[in-house]
């Protein structure tokens, strides 16, 4: 990259940002590999690259954005000017020179042979006579980015993912069941199988699959409900994440709009949004606006205390930057996004939480949902689930929901275990997609709707 080039370009976006009031720009040099394996063979193998670059102009309460690929200073200088001249703003004379790229990254992503893949599906196989289907994905990804700051200032990050998921058909007596598992981390993949491989993944979905071919229907009713650590976090990021984001609030969406420094759970809740956590999926150094990434605490002894927010929704309600400014890739404008979002772990042994149930549902693992971030209206499925009798675990369900309200379930949260778990996964908001982590302890719930297909008191 040419040092005379980039100054260029930071002085051009610095006067950008003087004539509209606000103005940045963002580049991105990213690759990712991925790989399908399915039916004992490689079924999909792609490679891809995205180089680009977007710049924006604010302006009063409008917003233009302008991208292009690559990232020379030449691209970076056309963007600029025609977020300029859209914004009603005479661009002058924006040159930019140079057609060498203003990033350039080694961000190759490689992956296993395919006899890594062949190797584990066969000794699946040879061991469990009810499997039907194997589905093994992995997928690396690597992007460098560079954000120019409006007052001309640089923020560069480097952020390598690397995701591998095991989805596992079984059937047994005509009746076919899944198992799923899948770990992601904020990491290439020479350092992703630390801490554990892609056997012990594998094997985790199979058990889960295995168990649902025995487990008998879930009973229905409203009854207490615990949900373990391995749950993920999945109610918290849903039901109750995105209303604290804060152009969700500003927007009216939110159940949580208007209730800053207000009791909006149990006392035992404390929950925090922490870009800074090294080596979790949500990660990073700077978010997509260039802010460092910090601890948010959102919700501390069961009081609002904080939104997530970005830029121009900081600027809108007069509310402090909290580094949660992100996007899917350069094509994108930045909004309020989570990153790894989580219930702080509490006081309590999940066994004395156990004790404390004497009919109830504990939720080991969480399937999809939806939300109704308004009123915060929600229904889960649950993956793996046991009901509850005196204080033991019995046998494993199968076809349990969970239907609440967010807020409403927060509050009725009456005990908080100290076994923090972190989980992975991809968040969707406004057709976009970023990586985040989720997590809770042990946490019990005084009491939700458990739908089932058994409705028999003697189920």
């Amino acid at each position: 990259m040419g040092s005379n080039a980039m100054d260029d370009i930071r002085e051009i976006v610095s006067l950008a940002s003087r004539k509209a009031g606000y103005a940045d720009l963002y580049l991105q040099a990213g690759a990712s590999h991925s790989v399908l394996f399915e039916e004992g063979r490689m079924d999909t193998l792609s490679s891809s690259e995205a180089d680009g670059l977007g710049a924006r102009v604010v302006k009063g309460e409008n917003t233009v954005y302008s991208h292009r690929t690559g990232t020379t200073a030449a691209s970076a200088a056309e963007a600029l000017r025609e977020a300029l001249n859209d914004s009603g703003i005479d661009a002058g004379k924006f040159q930019g020179d140079g057609r060498e790229p203003l990033l350039e990254a080694d961000v190759r992503a490689e992956s296993p042979e395919a006899g890594f893949f062949r190797d584990l599906d066969r000794k699946l196989r040879s061991e469990c006579r009810f499997i039907r289907q194997v589905t093994l994905r992995l997928r690396t990804s690597a992007k460098s980015v560079l954000i120019v700051k409006g007052d001309g200032s640089l923020a560069a990050d480097r952020r390598d993912y690397t995701t591998f998921a095991a989805h596992i058909v079984l059937e047994k007596d005509g009746a076919l069941e899944t198992g799923y598992e899948v770990r992601s981390l904020l990491s290439g993949l020479e350092g992703f199988w630390h801490g554990g491989d892609a056997e012990e993944i594998a094997r985790e979905a199979l058990g889960r699959g295995l168990l649902m071919l025995d487990a008998a229907p879930c009973p229905a009713g409203n009854m207490m409900v615990l949900m373990d650590g391995t749950a993920g976090g999945t109610m918290i990021h849903e039901a109750c994440g995105h209303g604290l984001e804060a152009d969700i609030v500003q927007k009216d969406f939110s159940s949580f709009r208007g209730k800053m420094g207000e009791q909006v759970a149990s006392p035992l809740v404390t929950i925090i949004d922490d870009a800074s956590v090294p080596g979790m999926y949500g990660s990073f150094q700077f978010d997509d606006e260039g802010t460092r990434a910090q601890k948010t605490v959102l919700i501390a002894d069961g009081v609002l205390k904080s939104y997530m927010t970005d830029i121009l929704s900081a600027r809108s309600g007069g509310l402090p930057l909290t580094g949660n400014g992100r996007r899917e890739s350069y094509q994108c404008q930045p909004m309020p996004r989570m990153s790894n979002t989580f219930v702080a772990p509490g006081l309590s042994d999940s066994e004395e939480l156990m004790d404390r149930i004497g009919k109830g549902l504990l939720v080991k693992k969480m399937g999809g949902g939806e939300v109704n971030p308004t009123s915060g209206d929600f229904v889960f499925y649950v993956s793996e689930g046991y009901l509850i009798e005196k204080g033991k675990a019995g046998r494993a369900v199968k076809g349990a929901t969970l239907t609440g309200n967010g807020p409403e379930a927060l509050k009725n949260i009456v005990g908080v275990g100290r076994d923090l778990v972190l989980d992975p996964g991809m968040c969707g908001k406004s057709a976009q997609s970023v990586p985040v982590t989720d997590g809770q302890p042990t946490i019990l719930i005084s009491s939700l709707t458990v739908g089932g297909s058994d409705t028999g008191d003697d189920s």
